[in-house]
């Protein structure tokens, strides 16, 4: 930890880094703001009451307890931001396979910058398009929401005419906004900021979560009555629910310490290359590792796959609850039943090999390998080497892929079974979120380190 902290202070003194992480923090200091900021409409006092009071509401239950952490708890207050980074991710992936199966777009993939840029604007046009529909869903789903003693979500109803049309165009249109602001400063922070923008704004919104995560651990010692928490528990109860806590936060550590070493891990291939004279002077002859990290994909594939499994349950719940099509859904595909979490492990291991595909390519590796002169013991330069290489990334892959399951469905599976609510949110924070926050820590720290090597500074890293 010193030296992290070390590597910060001398990462400060260098003009660029300094100025790279201020407009980081200030992109995500304007995020936060954002997300508590109301729209229009919005009966914020119903809201709020409702959350000091017994601590949750029926949007943050189910699979909105994750959509609500993944936003920082813009969504539990309906604010500015309540979409998040949905939309862009969601946008992101769709344009991503559209690449590998639309020739065009394939075509314009290769043409570097320019082609980038078009690229990125069918991104923009397809997340305005997702950010639309899901803002009506939205809208709607406060609209069929009830706080029982508290009031509705809305401060307009239908008996109010005009108006309340009015409102729905008003409040679809900010969450619109919403949305596209936050795409704007995700691409802002991957342009002249430190480390991925969307990475960065669910780091900031999971870490914004962590007082909420204290409350639900404390909640844990308290007696549960139709989800309030007014008092205590004593005697025997007392004393399970101390080791429950205690337990918890072993375990948390134990997950952390996991999770950084095996991101730090990798799988290194020796390169040998061979001799040559020029000259006077004779070059190579050394031997180099081609390092393969065990979780290459790094929090990607979570990210991906929670965004796709999300679509039904979320879309669901803008139904009345006396729907039959999300009274299905609610029973076989919500969050914690068994269909989700399978359905879950299937998305992360096809994401986890997706985004391996994109952004590593063997054939190129070797090439590379082939045109410094180097080569791989055993076999020759080019395809062999290139399978060679494949193989490894593989069964890395799938490794990797096995490693993201454990840390994203144990703690679901273990909520399926669990019936204390304080608990279920504490789970809700889970593997996943903690994988998220460690996963763009490391990310963060490599991106400062890289940019200090170029300037001869020692980091943490070294």
């Amino acid at each position: 930890m010193n030296q992290m902290i070390q590597t910060f202070k001398n990462a400060w003194k260098i003009a660029d880094i300094r100025k790279k992480l201020l407009f980081t923090l200030f992109i995500v200091l304007i995020y936060r703001i954002g997300a508590n900021l109301y729209v229009p409409f919005v009966n914020a006092t119903a809201i709020s009451n409702a959350s000091l009071t017994s601590g949750t509401s029926n949007l943050t239950q189910g699979i909105f307890g994750m959509i609500n952490l993944f936003s920082g708890g813009a969504f539990e207050q309906a604010s500015l931001f309540a979409l998040n980074v949905s939309p862009y991710i969601t946008a992101s992936i769709v344009m991503q396979l559209l690449t590998i199966a639309i020739p065009y777009l394939e075509n314009l993939s290769k043409e570097g910058e320019e082609g980038k840029k078009k690229i990125n604007g069918y991104t923009r046009l397809v997340t305005a398009i997702l950010a639309l529909v899901t803002a009506f869903g939205y809208v709607s789903l406060l609209d069929n929401s009830s706080l029982g003693s508290y009031g509705n979500y809305l401060t307009v109803q239908k008996s109010d005419g005009a108006i309340y049309y009015f409102a729905y165009v008003v409040m679809i249109a900010c969450f619109c906004a919403g949305a596209a602001i936050i795409m704007w400063m995700a691409e802002r922070i991957n342009e002249r900021g430190i480390g991925n923008g969307i990475s960065m704004i669910l780091f900031a919104n999971i870490i914004s979560r962590g007082g909420s995560m204290v409350t639900s651990l404390i909640n844990v010692l308290k007696v549960e009555s139709n989800g309030y928490y007014t008092s205590w528990k004593t005697g025997g109860a007392l004393v399970g629910a101390i080791f429950t806590v205690i337990g918890f936060i072993i375990v948390a550590v134990a997950v952390v310490g996991l999770i950084v070493w095996f991101t730090n891990s990798e799988e290194r291939i020796r390169i040998q290359y061979a001799k040559k004279v020029v000259g006077r002077k004779m070059y190579g002859g050394q031997t180099s590792n081609l390092p393969l990290k065990m979780n290459m994909a790094g929090v990607m594939p979570i990210i991906f796959a929670s965004s796709i499994v999300s679509i039904l349950p979320t879309v669901a719940n803008f139904f009345p609850s006396n729907n039959g099509f999300r009274n299905f859904v609610t029973t076989y595909l919500g969050s914690n039943t068994p269909i989700y979490i399978f359905l879950y492990l299937v998305f992360l291991f096809l994401f986890s090999y997706f985004y391996i595909m994109i952004s590593f390519n063997p054939v190129e590796v070797a090439n590379n390998i082939q045109n410094n002169g180097g080569s791989i013991k055993g076999y020759r330069p080019g395809t062999e080497t290139a399978n060679y290489i494949k193989r490894h990334l593989n069964r890395i892959t799938a490794i990797g892929a096995v490693f993201l399951s454990v840390i994203a469905c144990v703690p679901m599976i273990i909520g399926a079974f669990v019936t204390n609510a304080a608990f279920s949110q504490l789970l809700t924070f889970g593997g996943s979120s903690l994988l998220i926050v460690v996963g763009v820590a490391l990310e963060t720290v490599r991106a400062v380190e890289a940019q200090m090597k170029l300037r001869n500074y020692k980091g943490f890293l070294d």
